[in-house]
């Protein structure tokens, strides 16, 4: 048997007080570092303990739910973007480097399973979410003095789209402008991709795309699709001083009815073996060249 020691207890429970003490910072070093976007949830230990049943919540369509430190803190500093609540654990209050108080919202301090419970396992939440409504509709119209524009022919991955996003912005293109069906609406995973960029450049969703276009055609824009099949090269297809590219979907294209609408089909050539890339990298790639084009 044990002896007790001087404070009364027995050397099992030093021990067993000890390891509990080393657990607790352990779970507090991997929580960190999820919050700071170092690690994701651990799937298979999300899974123990409940993963498997986990099922997103049902929102309501002005509902929507925004996570990461970046996203957050852009949508935060967006006058336009409507905020409801944010839920937030200590850590990241303090990363995200704004006045709690000053939000003129509930603040709700939370711990990260608490948010991975909304968001699931596989958000790299950063231990910050914020509930918003949807930025204002924008109009078509609003865009007539934008030289440059980027046209989505359903693209369906929000992470592309996220991406293209992002690009848009560094390209100061003037909006996104994508189809209703067959098109991601605003998301926590789009934002998430584009990395506060959602913020700042109008994300448009219209009904019917060829009549966007003829729209766009009515603004000056020229319309040029992009396709791998193209009879020219992007850079020999630009004319004026507004240009609003066409990208198609991942894998199938562009639409026929948008081939037969755009003012132009052009390529962009490779001479490499792969002759096909990612849509936002092909996106990245023609805004540079319409930027150069609007540039001289």
């Amino acid at each position: 048997m044990s002896k007790d020691n001087k404070t009364g207890g027995t050397a099992a429970d030093d021990k067993s007080a000890k390891d509990t003490h080393y657990a607790t910072l352990r779970r507090a070093h991997r929580d960190g570092k999820r919050e700071r976007g170092e690690i994701p949830t651990p799937l298979q230990q999300k899974r123990k303990r409940g993963g498997d049943d986990w099922k997103p919540p049902g929102l309501a369509p002005d509902q929507v739910y925004l996570y990461g430190l970046h996203t957050v803190r852009a949508a935060i500093e967006n006058k336009e973007r409507k905020k409801i609540k944010l839920s937030v654990t200590l850590n990241a209050l303090a990363r995200l480097e704004v006045d709690a108080e000053a939000l003129g919202i509930p603040v709700e301090i939370v711990s990260p399973q608490d948010i991975d419970k909304v968001l699931g396992p596989e958000a790299i939440h950063q231990g910050v979410m914020l509930e918003t409504r949807p930025l204002p509709v924008r109009r078509l119209e609003a865009l007539k003095n934008s030289p440059l524009l980027l046209v989505l022919d359903q693209v369906t991955d929000p992470h592309n789209v996220g991406a293209i996003m992002r690009s848009a912005v560094a390209f100061n293109a003037g909006a996104v402008i994508t189809t209703q069906r067959h098109s991601p609406t605003e998301s926590g995973v789009m934002a998430k991709s584009a990395s506060g960029a959602l913020e700042l450049i109008p994300y448009i969703q219209v009904t019917n795309l060829a009549d966007a276009l003829g729209e766009l055609h009515k603004l000056g824009f020229l319309t040029i699709g992009l396709d791998s099949d193209g009879p020219a090269p992007l850079e020999s297809a630009f004319s004026g001083e507004k240009v609003a590219l066409v990208l198609g979907s991942e894998g199938k294209g562009l639409r026929q009815k948008t081939r037969d609408t755009v003012n132009a089909l052009a390529r962009l050539d490779m001479p490499g073996a792969i002759k096909s890339l990612n849509v936002s990298n092909a996106a990245a790639i023609a805004m540079y060249a319409a930027r150069l084009h609007l540039k001289g």
